[in-house]
């Protein structure tokens, strides 16, 4: 399904920019919010993982100018493999920037703009080419700014200058949504690991560019409002320590950490952080929640399963 290519961006960059948005079950409210913002500045297409109400999504996401293209998928075939294939979709037409989005994420004015100035200014001091830019993310339910990671420091981990710039920072490990990268650069890393499926895509394909030379660079030119994980009142959730997800999804979670924690490329640093992290979070749900034995079950299978994980 494809509609008209629309108005010009007014940023001659823009013009080599395509957003890929990933759906399965969306609210409609927040995606046609993040679509209308996307539809000001940069082309964009979706990809729908089989969403049941996929024909009232397809009929508010088509009016737009700027969406070049619906794709539905007769199944949820994960999120790895749904930005894959958006990413090919990119590289196929040639636009030289692609970003990723989460259905509910939301953005701030001019946040293609100003990720793509940011790009292109902090490539001028970065040697073997930056992989991904990420922005600076804002929890909506919180209002609480996540910080730009890095795992090989014990201490000054988050939010250290990238060459000294006060609105760029070196990062180890940035989240899908909202990420820039540039189509050349995933090219020499690599695809999204589909067999991962949802969860710790976004760290694995990071720690694989970073392993390669590239640099991640956070930054503060735009702001992303986007929260991670389920709404909890728990208090370590609030705070940002643990994120809250049901079963089935700790599922994945457990499987594809446990299968990072054996990859040559995991900086040590986030190995032995997460190791302990995971074990806390693992006995934090077995004892205070009421899904007990469910996240058990998931989070036993998940250490077993992923010793045969491609």
């Amino acid at each position: 399904m494809t509609a008209s290519d629309g108005n010009e961006a007014t940023n001659p960059a823009q013009r080599g920019s395509c957003a890929v948005v990933v759906t399965y079950n969306p609210d409609i409210t927040a995606l046609l919010k993040l679509v209308s913002q996307l539809n000001k500045e940069t082309d964009f297409l979706v990809i729908d993982n089989g969403s049941v109400a996929i024909d009232e999504v397809a009929a508010s996401i088509v009016v737009y100018t700027r969406c070049i293209e619906l794709i539905r998928l007769d199944d949820n075939e994960g999120l790895a493999k749904a930005l894959n294939r958006g990413i090919n979709w990119a590289r196929f037409r040639n636009y030289e920037y692609v970003f990723l989005f989460d259905q509910d994420s939301s953005l701030c004015d001019l946040f293609i703009a100003r990720m793509i100035d940011a790009h292109i200014e902090a490539s001028r001091f970065s040697e073997n080419g930056i992989a991904a830019i990420g922005p600076r993310i804002i929890n909506p339910q919180t209002m609480r700014q996540t910080p730009f990671k890095l795992f090989s420091k014990i201490f000054w981990r988050s939010d250290r200058s990238f060459a000294s710039q006060e609105k760029h920072f070196i990062a180890d490990f940035l989240i899908t949504s909202g990420s820039l990268l540039t189509l050349k650069c995933i090219a020499e890393v690599g695809d999204m690991k589909e067999s991962y499926f949802i969860d710790n895509i976004d760290l694995e394909w990071c720690f694989r560019a970073k392993s390669l030379g590239f640099d991640l660079v956070g930054t503060d030119a735009a702001v992303l409002y986007h929260a991670i994980g389920e709404r909890s009142s728990n208090p370590l959730v609030k705070a940002g320590l643990f994120a809250q997800h049901n079963p089935s999804r700790t599922y994945y979670s457990s499987r594809n950490r446990i299968h990072l924690y054996g990859a040559a490329y995991s900086p040590l640093g986030w190995k032995l952080r997460d190791m302990i992290r995971f074990t806390l979070k693992a006995c934090w749900l077995l004892i205070t929640s009421s899904q007990r034995r469910q996240y058990f079950q998931t989070i036993r299978s998940g250490i077993r399963d992923a010793k045969t994980l491609a």
